[in-house]
């Protein structure tokens, strides 16, 4: 009736063997979770770093853009229409740049941002609640 046969002789260890097992596999376990962090802290720094770049052109911009406005409103006093008037469109092109990139920034500073290895937290929670002998949905607060 049940599929389910006995496993081989070969295949069968003792509970001593699978005790004396247990410490190199606990090892091998948290040297792969540090691994995973490690990868996971390294990815989020990236991240956060482009923002921060991405944040840093977004205020040259923004310097440049008020060096514009100084000169607009300079050249505005001084004559009556043409030099002003281009130099308000040049500021107002540095306005929508400097606003694209501080969005940009802020997008991609929010993802690396806090840099805390969130898949390793929830990997190590698993394997505490494995070792406890609980399985993943036995957890009610999971």
């Amino acid at each position: 009736m049940s599929d389910l046969k006995a496993p081989e002789e070969s295949t069968k260890r003792s509970l001593g063997s699978l005790l004396g097992s247990l410490p190199e596999l606990i090892s091998r376990l948290i040297r792969g979770e540090i691994t995973l962090a490690k990868a996971e802290l390294v990815t989020k720094l990236k991240e956060a770093g482009l923002g921060i770049g991405l944040l840093v052109g977004a205020a040259l911009f923004g310097f440049f853009l008020l060096a514009v406005l100084i000169t607009a409103a300079v050249l505005g006093l001084a004559t009556v229409l043409a030099p002003w008037l281009a130099a308000l469109i040049v500021a107002a092109a540095l306005l929508i740049l400097t606003c694209v990139l501080a969005l940009m920034g802020v997008s991609s500073l929010k993802k690396g941002v806090p840099p805390v290895p969130q898949h390793t937290v929830d990997n190590l929670k698993a394997d505490v609640t494995a070792l406890k002998g609980q399985g993943v949905y036995d957890n009610p607060r999971s």
